[in-house]
């Protein structure tokens, strides 16, 4: 599986609304075990430092990633979400504390032989997808956890589950994956996604590893390139971004971004 190691080089998934966050609410993100690095790309945590005067509302961009996250308060509330073709948001309550599980792409289908189009443009609950880990968070995470018990905790079950899982290395689809991350997403499917497999068989392993098509996940990993480079609005304008990163006109890159990200380019890299 040294083929996914290339994943996480060229694979930064970015979540940049937690900087519009609240005061009072804080985001972080803690590596796990090295031994864990070809398939989780980080742990996370939410929360509030104390109550806030109503409800927070949380945006989550499209990352091409599944996570875990569960409620450090309540850990029975533990749930799963897959690929995302588009924002979500999530209205929390007042006072929050949540812990997550970034996945690399691929990697939890891989793990839990999961298929990942069944978890696409939505979340669900952990048991009813993997019921071991929703069992083990529920018995083993509770609110008194130091952030270093929690991470501890974290990797000694996914190191357990590394050690017993079988791993479909089809290097074709791991071939194509790094076509586009090479690429940064800027590329035409039919004709560069030349790695031996038929259309048809690239099309099911996308789905099943990825949880969308090939060509979804590239205008994911071109938006992902799009935040890493964090372009202010005064080169958005005059460089025209969108044209060099593959986009018919303006109009279109504009669209597609709000799509992904929830606002349109100039909210989003206003200074």
């Amino acid at each position: 599986m040294n083929i996914t190691l290339n994943i996480r080089n060229l694979y930064t998934p970015i979540q940049p609304t937690v900087k519009q966050t609240a005061d009072k609410v804080s985001y972080r993100e803690f590596l796990p075990e090295a031994q864990l690095h070809p398939f989780i790309y980080c742990y996370w945590e939410l929360k509030t430092s104390q109550p806030l005067n109503e409800a927070f509302n949380y945006r989550v961009v499209a990352d091409g990633c599944i996570d875990i996250f569960f409620s450090l308060n309540k850990p029975t509330d533990n749930f799963v979400m897959g690929f995302c073709r588009e924002y979500t948001e999530f209205e929390l309550e007042n006072s929050f504390h949540y812990i997550g599980v970034r996945f690399l792409p691929t990697m939890f289908p891989q793990l839990f032989k999961v298929d990942a189009s069944e978890l696409s443009n939505r979340y669900e609950r952990l048991i009813a997808v993997i019921p071991e880990t929703a069992e083990y968070i529920t018995s083993r995470f509770s609110p008194d956890l130091s952030i270093n018990e929690i991470r501890e905790l974290l990797n000694s079950w996914f190191l357990a589950i590394i050690s017993k899982a079988e791993f479909d290395s089809d290097n074709r689809l791991y071939e194509a994956i790094h076509i586009i991350l090479q690429n940064s997403g800027v590329l035409n499917i039919q004709t560069d996604l030349k790695t031996g497999i038929s259309p048809r068989q690239l099309r099911r392993l996308f789905r099943f590893y990825i949880g969308d098509t090939a060509k979804t996940f590239s205008q994911v990993v071109r938006f992902q390139n799009i935040l890493r480079a964090k372009p202010s609005n005064q080169s958005l304008k005059k460089n025209k971004l969108f044209f060099d990163v593959g986009y018919y006109d303006q109009a279109h890159f504009i669209k597609e971004f709000k799509n992904f990200y929830g606002v349109t380019p100039s909210k989003a890299f206003g200074r």
